[in-house]
């Protein structure tokens, strides 16, 4: 009879998975900037960034206002590696005049009872951080303020809708200054939402917590959502919990289907109709009223109780939910029905209580089914977020009906799991309430600006201003000067090497070309064709062979042998080994030049330690190999730097093209110079292009005052310590590696990776520079962050990777901004050279970090744009420089041989 009288109350699990997607659609829109003025579960977002961590430490005060009583608190953590905590509470009344009362009163009180409570616990003359419970709907901007959007449960305070309770508390505290001086400095630290305690407090002890639950007088549930889904807040990195107030779901009628005849009576008698409706059919604040109309109408119908309806079924309120849950117990159930039911004068027959201890089953067990479809929406909207296809999570739970309903916990637990099968959910009792929770996120506030103070501390070196940028440019200049000026070339940190191109391409370039190209671990030959004329084009043959580690560390014979041998494989291979082909060099490596086929390497670099080269000529060094191995013969034309190469390739596009650089595996630049400028080469008449091999820059001590401890660290674990200075705080090959000694420190700081130095981290060379690319991605979400981090072997928590990501960006940033300052230099110099006001010049770039690091070219380009502002400069992207490059400069310098001749 009462299956078939209660038929809409039972919900089968196609139901509960409607209302589950129901309510995700509700979540998407409460989320959304555009959707959220009209979404009935608003997604509060919470201004709580972090959930501890187990590092967290000291004293704290919490008050908590909410429940059926006040409470005060007082929390001391522990950080002695057991993640200890002590909780010291008092409870407090909550005199009906006070939560009906107004605005004033209440906040009083509040403070009243804290003095009161700090009075008690010998407190007086501690300045204590103070986290705030307050379990009602309130709309934040940051973590200690909030503006009550409407009070719910049976609190009813005029005045203070639509005003920040924060302030509300903090005036109330000052008026005590007076009589109680340090009250009056407490440090309201957080605003908490007791749903948002509940899972700090779980949080504590089982890190995997990232939802919280509240299942008693009200309802509610929050957790951690993706920074960058939450419209109404800046920013895209990390998460942040988001309050769901999921209670005033269904408040626009989207669950009316659901909603029974006593739903809805029971609505219309409450205190704020049309309002809170799920949370009307959920929380223990309602259950019993619901039970009341149900036997009310069942007895008025004949069902119950031969039909006499007593007093107590009459009036609002008489059933409550601790009747409810006591009428529910198997064993002794009938009996406490019977007593129950007794004492509201209703005398029962044993049919009368079967049938009430029924009504009460289905009205207890709808509940705990709704309250699963919104919780297991939650679930799989974290799993999605996460992109797992299987997730463990916790869910930190506390409320009155949860804890004291002898089948509610076990009733939830099982639905959950059955909605979500692809979710592990381990439930946690929160059992220091939501008092401990303020506690927690007062705690977990400390501890992150504490950190942030030190985190701010280690990379604030790197920020550079426009003053320091400015002479960073102006010293570039002066060394510039010095290595073109013939008495100070010797000194010059910059060395300014001739090349002895003397010219760019004109279009009538013609023939077949070799290129080889050296400058890092791979070795490349090249067959290169150019036409000239109406047909112009470049076509270009290629292959890559690797130079095994040993050889590059090797004796300098068995290097341009193994060269040597990768020329006649590639011959081979193209069949042209009979052809003496006119053939350019590219060697990516300081070399002073006497002429354009004589280059002597100056010093190794990027890795590079063959013995018996430098000091050497390199272009003979080849001729012996070639020799030595006696099978074919080659006319090598030019030696060439692949920023020489780049400049030329781009050159061939645009003759306006007179600077090239390479912001890569190395940093260099080099530039078209008038001839009279350059004192170490005979001749005034025409240009030649400057190699100015400008890694060495600061190697004299000028930029040591932006350098920083992590620089030094780089610097001598190096193969040239206290060489190139200025390329190991802007080239590719060292980024990484100034990223690695970062993130040690911040390591060894506790900062990073739970204190926990991996093996991996300690490994040199590591965090290849591809790696930091990747990282600060705009399109990359922290979670493919934390994948990269893994890789690496660091495991990594959704905290971590944000510090990694700014990590990197810091690092990344200065490099561009110190290339940008240097190319400023070269790009006024030009200026100057040709007496204009305002230039306009091309520049040919290359390089993996200026082509795939998502802001390094575009951070270069502003900073030459704010220091050389009478300059307007074009970057072009050069394609393959160290081998198209090396080919152009062979037929430039045919061409303008023949036209000697």
């Amino acid at each position: 009879q009462v299956d078939r009288y209660l038929y809409h109350m039972r919900l089968s699990d196609d139901v509960l998975l409607d209302v589950m997607a129901r309510f995700q659609a509700e979540m998407v829109k409460g989320l959304g900037r555009d959707t959220n003025p009209t979404a009935t579960v608003k997604m509060l977002p919470s201004f709580v960034r972090s959930l501890p961590d187990g590092s967290e430490k000291g004293e704290f005060l919490a008050v908590d206002l909410g429940g059926s009583q006040f409470r005060a608190h007082q929390v001391k953590v522990f950080d002695d590696g057991k993640q200890s905590s002590q909780l010291e509470s008092k409870f407090y009344p909550t005199p009906k005049e006070v939560i009906q009362g107004n605005g004033a009163e209440l906040f009083d009180y509040i403070a009243d009872c804290l003095l009161d409570f700090m009075e008690t616990r010998n407190l007086k003359n501690k300045k204590l951080p103070l986290g705030f419970t307050f379990s009602f709907p309130c709309k934040q901007t940051k973590l200690e303020e909030g503006v009550l959007l409407g009070w719910t449960k049976y609190f009813k305070v005029r005045g203070v809708q639509d005003t920040d309770v924060v302030n509300s508390l903090r005036k109330a505290l000052q008026k005590h200054k007076a009589s109680f001086v340090p009250v009056g400095d407490v440090d309201v630290l957080a605003l908490v939402n007791d749903t948002v305690g509940t899972m700090m407090t779980c949080g504590y002890d089982d890190q995997r917590c990232e939802v919280g639950l509240i299942i008693g007088t009200g309802t509610n549930a929050c957790y951690m959502e993706e920074m960058r889904h939450i419209d109404l807040v800046e920013g895209d990195e990390g998460r942040m919990c988001i309050n769901t107030e999921w209670g005033a779901f269904g408040d626009d009628g989207a669950l009316d289907d659901l909603r029974t005849e006593f739903d809805r009576e029971l609505d219309l008698g409450s205190l704020n109709p049309g309002k809170q409706l799920f949370e009307k059919m959920i929380s223990s604040l309602y259950l019993g009223e619901l039970v009341r109309l149900i036997l009310l109408k069942m007895t008025k119908e004949g069902l119950l109780f031969n039909g006499k309806v007593s007093t107590a079924l009459l009036t609002k309120g008489k059933i409550e939910m601790k009747h409810v849950s006591a009428m529910e117990k198997y064993k002794e159930g009938l009996s406490n029905t019977k007593e129950i039911l007794t004492e509201l004068n209703l005398f029962p027959s044993e049919e009368d209580c079967i049938a009430v201890q029924h009504v009460c089953t289905i009205v207890s067990f709808r509940s705990a089914n709704l309250c699963a479809a919104a919780l297991a929406a939650i679930l799989t909207r974290l799993r999605e977020n996460k992109k797992l296809l299987r997730m463990r999570t916790t869910v930190g739970i506390d409320g009155g009906l949860y804890k004291t309903h002898p089948q509610y916990a076990k009733r939830l637990h099982k639905v959950v799991r059955r909605l979500v099968p692809n979710c592990d959910v381990r439930f946690l009792l929160s059992l220091s309430g939501s008092g401990k929770g303020a506690a927690m996120v007062t705690a977990v506030a400390y501890r992150l600006a504490a950190q942030r103070k030190r985190i701010d501390a280690a990379l604030a070196p790197f920020l550079l201003s426009l003053e320091t940028l400015r002479e960073v440019k102006n010293k570039m200049r002066t060394e510039l000067e010095y290595g073109l000026k013939r008495e100070t070339q010797a000194r010059a940190t910059v060395k300014m090497l001739p090349t002895y191109v003397c010219g760019t391409p004109d279009g009538t370039e013609k023939g077949k070309f070799l290129a080889l190209d050296l400058g890092g671990t791979n070795f490349r030959v090249l067959l290169v064709k150019i036409r000239s004329g109406r047909r112009r084009s470049v076509q270009m043959y290629n292959k890559i062979f690797a130079i095994p580690l040993e050889i590059m560390q090797g004796t300098g014979e068995e290097l341009f042998d193994h060269i040597v041998q990768c020329i006649a494989d590639f011959l081979e291979y193209m069949g042209i080994k009979g052809a003496r082909l006119p053939l350019g060099f590219t060697f990516s490596f300081p070399c002073r030049q006497a002429s354009i086929d004589k280059g002597t390497l100056v010093g190794w670099t990027k890795g590079f330690k063959a013995t018996d080269c430098e000091g050497e000529d390199v272009v003979d060094m080849l001729r012996e190999a070639i020799r030595r191995r006696n099978e074919f013969d080659l006319d090598i034309v030019a030696v060439v730097n692949d920023t020489v190469g780049t400049m030329m390739t781009c050159g061939y596009e645009d003759p306006n093209c007179e600077i090239g650089l390479i912001a890569g595996t190395g940093s260099n630049v080099c530039y078209m110079e008038d001839m009279k400028n350059i004192e170490i080469v005979e001749g005034n008449e025409g240009k030649m292009c400057i190699n100015t091999e400008w890694g060495g820059f600061g190697d004299n001590g000028c930029i040591d005052n932006i350098r920083t401890t992590y620089d030094n660290k780089v610097d001598e674990g190096s193969l040239n310590p206290g060489k190139q200075r200025y390329e190991k705080m802007t080239s590719g090959m060292y980024l990484g590696e100034i990223v690695r000694q970062i993130l040690i420190d911040l390591t060894k700081q506790g900062l990073l990776f739970r204190g926990q130095i991996s093996e991996s981290l300690r490994k040199r060379g590591i965090f290849e520079t591809k790696f930091l690319s990747q990282i600060e991605s705009d399109r990359l979400a922290l979670l493919q962050v934390r994948r990269i981090l893994q890789q690496l072997g660091l495991d990594s928590t959704c905290e971590d990777s944000i510090i990694v990501k700014e990590v990197c960006g810091a690092v990344s940033k200065r490099a561009a901004q110190l290339c940008g300052a240097g190319l400023a230099a070269v790009v006024e110099k030009k200026r100057e050279n040709q007496g204009v006001e305002h230039l306009q010049i091309t520049v040919g770039v290359d390089g993996t970090l200026y082509k795939l690091h998502p802001h390094f070219s575009r951070i270069l380009r502003e900073t030459v744009k704010e220091l050389a502002p009478r300059c307007d400069v074009t970057f072009m992207l050069s394609e393959d420089g160290s081998g198209k490059g090396a080919a152009l400069i062979t037929a430039v310098a045919k061409r303008l041989h023949n036209v000697g001749q």
